[in-house]
């Protein structure tokens, strides 16, 4: 048998048919809320299951994983590094506490031909102080909070395990920063009008608008504030941010930006309102004053060639999964003939 004929059995048989099942997505989608893991698993799970035809949308996260518990007490939700997670018994030993807790398909395959539940069965746990039982959590509340509202009407993301409690309802003037570049000329700046109580916004980020949608979605805070002693504030992106980054961060607004959503036609000085409890992220301007101002709002140029083009012109929005739209629907198993 050839090697590329065996490549195919995997990619069209095991991988897809058998492994990457919907209970296999939602088993990654409680793990991820479990450890406290990164928003950046809403984008890469939902383009996987996209380009192989397994249905999974931004609202599953919200109803698997925000009623969760934190086990795992590691930065940026807790103290912790990696390395001691690591440690501690690692992924396996959350699994097993999903498991029991019966929050787990215990009978979804896995890649080395067993269930997932054969292989976390017996995982032991070596520090508890590190990964709390699911029993006695290291937080109550974990995983990913879908937000919607006429700033985010196709949803928008926070990271709960890593925001400030204080900050989970909150009203505050915008202070816009209309690019990353406007953002890094402008932060530093004492003059700037800006306050603890103020939402900092954050456009032209997503993945057309950068183009890409890089990780500068928690925008540092300014360094006057810092001084004294702020240490978090609401801030609302159309870009995403690392799973490292702490704070009360609202990503992946969609539609972004540059692709015309209201995140557009958003000014310094308005009121938004972010109420997580009541997945509320709202732009508190009336319609007529949107409408003006949508009406004045210029799209941004496309890319003139290259990758650069075919990418603006054919990337998704973050909710469904930020992949090229021709990728999409069980894509990428056939193995083309030899090209030498």
């Amino acid at each position: 048998m050839t090697g590329r004929r065996i490549v195919q059995m995997v990619r069209e048989d095991l991988c897809i048919s058998r492994i990457l099942t919907r209970e296999a997505f939602e088993n990654a989608i409680r793990a991820n809320a479990a450890i406290g893991g990164s928003t950046n698993a809403v984008i890469h799970l939902v383009a996987i299951a996209g380009r192989i035809g397994v249905p999974l949308c931004l609202d599953d996260f919200d109803r698997l994983g925000s009623g969760l518990p934190c086990l795992v007490d590691i930065q940026p939700s807790g103290k912790y590094l990696m390395e001691d997670f690591f440690y501690a018994g690692g992924l396996p030993t959350v699994l097993r506490e999903l498991g029991e807790a019966g929050a787990l398909h215990r009978d979804a395959l896995t890649v080395n031909g067993k269930s997932i539940w054969e292989n976390v069965a017996e995982a032991p746990c070596w520090n508890r102080d590190v990964i709390h039982t699911f029993a006695d959590p290291f937080k109550p509340n974990a995983g990913i909070t879908v937000l919607r509202g006429n700033l985010a009407p196709d949803g928008a993301v926070i990271k709960l395990s890593a925001a400030s409690p204080h900050l989970l309802q909150h009203r505050g003037r915008a202070v816009v920063f209309e690019n990353i570049e406007e953002f890094h000329s402008r932060i530093n700046d004492d003059p700037l009008d800006i306050d603890e109580s103020c939402v900092m916004v954050l456009k032209n980020c997503g993945p057309r608008g950068y183009p890409g949608m890089a990780e500068v979605g928690n925008m540092p805070l300014p360094p006057k504030l810092l001084r004294n002693g702020v240490t978090d504030m609401v801030r609302i992106s159309d870009g995403r941010m690392s799973g490292t980054a702490y704070g009360t961060v609202v990503l992946h607004v969609c539609p972004e930006a540059a692709a015309g959503g209201p995140l557009a036609l958003v000014r310094s000085g308005d009121m938004i309102t972010l109420d997580v409890a009541k997945r509320i992220v709202q732009l508190d301007v009336d319609e007529t004053t949107l409408a003006a101002r949508r009406a004045q709002w210029t799209p941004p140029l496309l890319p003139k060639r290259g990758w650069e083009r075919l990418y603006v012109e054919h990337v998704q929005q973050a909710h469904l999964g930020a992949d090229l739209d021709f990728l999409v629907g069980r894509s990428g198993s056939k193995v083309a003939r030899d090209s030498h």
